[in-house]
Formats: C-alpha cells, sequence, structure tokens
C-alpha cells in the first residue's frame, strides 16, 4: 500500500480490458496489473495487494485454478477475489464461489457496481 491507498491486482489475458479497468479505478488505487494466472501468482509472491480483480477465461492456469491456489496459501487465504467474467449463468457464478470467489461480476463491468463491489471488500 502506497499513500494510504490500498492496491489491487488487475489479472487478465486482455490488454484492452487491464487498460480499461485501470482507467476506471485509476487515482482511487494503487495498481498492479498480470497478463496471466502465472503472472499474478508470481506478483503475489513477491508483494503484497488487498484485492484481486481475476478474470476467469485465460489461457494456461485460468481464474478457478489461480483463485484455489491463492485459497491454498496461507499468506494469501483471506485475500478478497473478485471474478470479472462474460460467463454469467447461474452455474458459472456457482463454481467461481466455489473455487474461493469473493464476488462474480459480469463482463462488460458496470463501473458503479465495480466501485460498490471494491468498497464492500477493500
Amino acid at each position: 500500500m502506497t499513500d494510504g491507498r490500498r492496491t489491487i491486482l488487475v489479472v487478465d489475458d486482455a490488454p484492452d480490458s487491464i487498460m480499461a479497468l485501470c482507467a476506471l479505478l485509476k487515482g482511487a488505487y494503487d495498481m498492479k496489473v498480470a497478463v496471466s494466472g502465472e503472472a499474478a501468482l508470481r506478483v503475489l509472491r513477491g508483494t503484497t495487494v488487498d484485492l484481486v480483480l481475476l478474470d476467469v477465461v485465460m489461457p494456461g492456469l485460468d481464474g478457478y485454478e489461480v483463485c484455489r491456489r491463492i485459497r491454498a496459501t496461507p499468506r494469501l487465504a483471506h485475500l478478497p477475489v473478485v471474478f470479472l467474467s462474460a460467463h454469467d449463468a447461474p452455474e458459472d457464478t456457482a463454481r467461481a464461489l466455489a473455487a474461493g470467489a469473493t464476488a462474480v461480476l459480469a463482463k462488460p463491468v458496470e463501473p458503479e457496481r465495480l466501485h460498490a463491489t471494491l468498497e464492500r471488500w477493500l
């Protein structure tokens, strides 16, 4: 955390999605980014963040597996993980919650819903 602001890790394999999220959150939070599940886990090993915004569908480790690994790591188990997914059917939400998601937001993300979710978990 820098200057008293919370740090958010944005994990998405689509650079446009990362840029859009960072633009929405710019100034309110310190941002870290990762373009894969593997990169996200490396970031989490090397730094402290307050919340993870995690895309579900990514090559390699998908969001479900990344979240399971976060939950299995004692130092990170408490970390809020908000899934971002274009798949918003009830079974997709149930799968995300079963993997350990704190919340699930549909893509494209509605700014008001994103800010309300972050305020709730930070």
